[in-house]
Parts: structure tokens; C-alpha cells; sequence
């Protein structure tokens, strides 16, 4: 009954307010409006501030009905249009109908706004069905909000760069909302988000730092494992540097603008970019996800040896980590770099030219790990021959035709043990390199000696070969003499 008088109430008002405004504007025959705001509910109230409003849109644009009218029945009836409340995808239907519109977007409102959204949205993670299979999981008031709309630019927007990351939140940080679609999907990445250097930033109020969008795009986001993702493992170096390669973008903060050159060019990127190797390392798997900052001196080895575990735990026991923490050097970058990462060749290795250990280790000064390091080259440098001459003997006997197959499989001990001993680098240990060069000489030997017998056995077939032929032929030329004298000796006694 209350609700009854009230509605009654709210009827004469807006009766009484609409006199004024019989012939003024659209917005201003808006009944609708009038009549909701004189019961001061928040969507009247939000709507004064709503681009659309500001547009000259009235709330039949959106929810039907007859809007210049004061009469309920006939404003909200079905012979007007009235659909009241759009639910699931309706609500994206009704935006679309102007969004999607080039006649209304571009000629009546001279928008920029792209008019694909509806389609990019529908392609997205989000334009999968929901759990009850009859809606979309998002639409667009879940980002953009319903009555309050305004620019992306504005501060009081949901999806200003400022804010982005909560609306994202309201429904990725839900566990049991999350749950339902994706329950692998983590639901703590607002959390790990304000740790990273954008999210500080963001929280500080520099719009410019990267937010959700930013990396996954706005109504276009697919899951990072579809290789069309802008965060898909072959696509996110380049998705980072949009923002870190500009380097009038980052000059402001300081940061250098040449890490995507820098990483294209590295042993990673080649793999990565080039030969499209999943299993090599893009920026996030150093940095980190939605918690992204730059590896502490403290922590480099931690991030590498994540891949590089052996390495990391050999460097851990040497006597070059007591000598690198003292003098808070990051451990694998020092040596290595961080974007340029080159392969790890034995050229790195030694005391010339192009080593690294020359950059510490001199003939007058630490004296021992000169030592230890020439050592440790010329080790690596006479596997490297003991190898290319086993390789050069099995293909000589391969192509003379000989059976070289055990030793021609062998030659895979050969490689392991010079990939070990870029390992075992990492020990700094002269002992522990020395045992598995010496493996490697040893199977260098035995597969030389193997291709060498094939040689020689070739040699000695061909001789015995020659030297049969010989005889043969000898025989049967003294056969042919023989039988012309008998022969002749026969004719004679005639």
C-alpha cells in the first residue's frame, strides 16, 4: 500500500515539475528522469553526470518506453517500446545499438570511438557463455557502469587507468566467482599488482604506468594461451615494449628504451621471437607477472636458476658467490648481462680476449683464478679438437663405406661432456671441470681409435683386394701360357 501511495506521490510530482519544461528540450521532457528524480535514487542522479545524458540521450534510449510523457502506463508500455531493466545480453545489445552504428557514432556524434567493440568483446574470454549458458560472463555495465557512464579519461570512470585495476578485481579477485570458470586462474593478482613498480605508481596516481589494459587489452582479451594474446609468450615482449621501447614515454622515469632490442638479440630472444621455443623466457618470466619489478641484486640468481638450477647451485658453492656478495654483485648478470644474454660459448671462458674472467682475473693480481681460468680454457679448447678430429675420422670412414655406426653414436658423449663443462664453469672448481674433460677426452680417444681401425680395415680390404687381383691374374696368365704350349705341342706330334 505504501509502495502505492508512493508511486501515486511520485506521479503528481512529476506532473507538477513537467509544466515548466512542456516545450524545452528532449532531456527536458524526459519524464522519466523527472519523475525518478524527484525520488532521488541513485540512477537519476548518476545519469545527470553520463556522457549519454550530456549526449542528449533520455532514459528510453536505452530502457524504452515514452519518455514525453507523464503518463505511466502509457511511458512504460509495451506499445511504446518498454523493455525496463535489460538483463544478460541484452545489455549489451542495447549499447550496441548505437555503438555499433556508424550512422549515430560517427555521423550524428562525430565519435572516434571504434565500433567493434561488440564483436572484439564477443571473440574474448569474456564473450564465453556464463554458467547458466544463457549470457555472456561480462557485458559492458560490468566495466563501464550503467547510469554514471563517462570517458575513460575521466577520474570518476571504472575503467580510468587509476581504477581499472579494482573494477578488474571485483570479479578476479572473487575465488568463488573464479572458480566457476577457471579455477587454475590465480585470484591474487590485484594483491601482487600494488607490489610491482606499476602498481605503486598507479596507487601514487601516475595514470601513465601500466594497468590491465595496458597488457591485456580492453574488449579484445583472449587467454594468454591463445597465440593472438598480447600477454601469449611470443607476443608479450613486444606488448611490453610498446610502452618501454618509446623512449620519449619513458625518459620521465628514467628507464632506458632499449631492452626489446637488447633482448631480440639475446640467446632468449632468438629462441623465443625467432624459433617461436615456448619453453625460452619472455619478460614476465623474469620479472614476473602482475607483481613486475626488476630481480634485486639479492635475488638474480634465484630468477635465473629457476631454469638454470644446476648452474645456480654450482655458482652457490663456489668460491665466487662469498666474492660477489661482498661486493653486491648480481651473480648471473655480472657475467652473462641481463636483455643481451649471449650464448654461453667458451670464448666467455679463459683469460684473452672476449673472456670474462679477464675483467677480475689478471696475471699480476688474483693470480690463482688466472691461473685456474687459462687452465680451464685450454682444457675446453683440446676437447673441442679431440672432438672435431673423432668427427673428421668417422666421416672419412663413413664415406669410404665403412660400418662406423657405435662410433658415430659415441659422439654424443663427446658433445655432453663439453656441454658439462660450460656447466661445471660454474663451480669454479679446476678439479671437478678436469673430470669431465678427461671423460670427454676418453670417448674422443675410443671414437678415433674405432673410425681409425675402419680406416685402416678399408686400406687392408683394398690392398687384399689389389694383392688377390694380382695373383689371379698372374695364375691366369701362366694358365693361358701353359695351355698355348701343350697346345703347340699337340700341332708338333701331329
Amino acid at each position: 500500500m505504501a509502495l502505492v501511495n508512493n508511486n501515486a506521490l511520485a506521479i503528481v510530482l512529476c506532473s507538477v515539475l513537467a509544466l515548466p519544461t512542456a516545450f524545452g528540450t528532449a532531456q527536458a521532457q524526459d519524464q522519466c528522469l523527472t519523475c525518478h528524480s524527484t525520488l532521488e535514487d541513485n540512477a537519476s542522479t548518476a545519469f545527470k553526470g553520463d556522457i549519454h545524458f550530456r549526449n542528449g540521450l533520455t532514459c528510453a534510449s536505452c530502457h524504452g518506453g515514452d519518455s514525453h510523457t507523464d503518463d505511466m502506463e502509457k511511458a512504460m508500455g509495451t506499445a511504446a517500446g518498454f523493455i525496463g531493466v535489460p538483463k544478460g545480453d541484452r545489455i549489451s545489445v542495447a549499447c550496441a545499438k548505437c555503438h555499433s552504428d556508424a550512422g549515430v557514432m560517427v555521423k550524428k556524434y562525430n565519435s572516434a570511438i571504434p565500433l567493434d567493440q561488440m564483436e572484439l568483446v564477443g571473440g574474448s574470454v569474456h564473450g564465453k557463455l556464463s554458467t547458466s549458458g544463457r549470457e555472456h560472463i561480462a557485458q559492458c555495465t560490468s566495466c563501464h557502469g550503467a547510469h554514471g557512464i563517462v570517458t575513460k579519461t575521466n577520474r570518476s570512470s571504472p575503467v580510468h587507468p587509476l581504477n581499472l585495476p579494482a573494477t578488474c578485481a571485483k570479479c578476479h579477485s572473487d575465488a568463488t566467482f573464479m572458480r566457476t570458470y577457471n579455477p587454475s586462474l590465480p585470484v591474487d593478482q590485484l594483491e601482487k599488482y600494488k607490489t610491482s613498480v606499476h602498481g605503486k605508481r598507479n596507487k601514487n596516481g601516475d595514470p601513465k604506468t601500466a594497468e590491465c589494459a595496458s597488457c591485456h587489452g580492453s574488449h579484445e582479451i583472449l587467454s594468454a594461451k591463445d597465440p593472438r594474446s598480447q600477454v601469449h609468450p611470443t607476443k608479450l615482449p613486444a606488448t611490453c615494449a610498446k610502452c618501454h621501447s618509446d623512449a620519449t614515454y619513458m625518459r620521465p622515469y628514467g628507464i632506458a628504451s632499449d631492452q626489446f632490442e637488447q633482448f631480440a638479440r639475446s640467446v632468449h630472444g632468438q629462441a623465443l621471437l625467432e624459433k617461436k621455443d615456448l619453453g625460452a623466457p619472455a619478460c614476465n618470466d623474469c620479472h614476473g607477472n602482475h607483481g613486475a619489478a626488476p630481480p634485486g641484486v639479492e635475488s638474480v640468481s634465484k630468477v635465473c636458476g629457476t631454469c638454470h638450477a644446476l648452474n645456480a647451485e654450482l655458482f652457490s658453492s663456489s668460491p665466487h658467490k662469498k666474492a660477489f656478495d661482498s661486493r653486491k654483485l648480481p651473480e648471473c648478470e655480472t657475467c652473462h648481462g641481463n636483455h643481451e644474454i649471449v650464448a654461453a660459448k667458451d670464448e666467455l671462458l679463459g683469460v684473452g680476449e672476449g673472456a670474462v674472467c679477464a675483467w677480475c682475473h689478471k696475471e699480476n693480481s688474483n693470480i690463482k683464478g688466472y691461473q685456474i681460468a687459462r687452465t680451464m680454457r685450454s682444457l675446453a679448447d683440446s676437447l673441442i679438437v679431440s672432438e672435431e678430429n673423432a668427427i673428421m675420422l668417422v666421416d672419412e670412414a663413413e664415406q669410404k663405406g665403412m660400418e662406423v655406426g657405435e662410433a658415430k653414436f659415441k659422439l654424443r658423449e663427446i658433445r655432453q661432456a663439453r656441454l658439462e663443462t660450460r656447466t661445471k664453469v660454474h663451480s669454479f672448481d679446476l678439479d671437478q671441470f678436469s673430470e669431465v674433460a678427461t671423460r670427454g677426452f676418453g670417448s674422443a680417444a675410443k671414437v678415433s681409435t674405432e673410425a681409425s681401425e675402419a680406416i685402416d680395415q678399408y686400406y687392408f680390404r683394398r690392398w687384399g683386394l689389389f694383392i688377390a687381383s694380382l695373383i689371379i691374374t698372374i695364375l691366369a696368365f701362366a694358365l693361358y701360357i701353359s695351355i698355348r704350349r701343350i697346345e703347340k705341342e699337340q700341332v708338333q706330334n701331329r
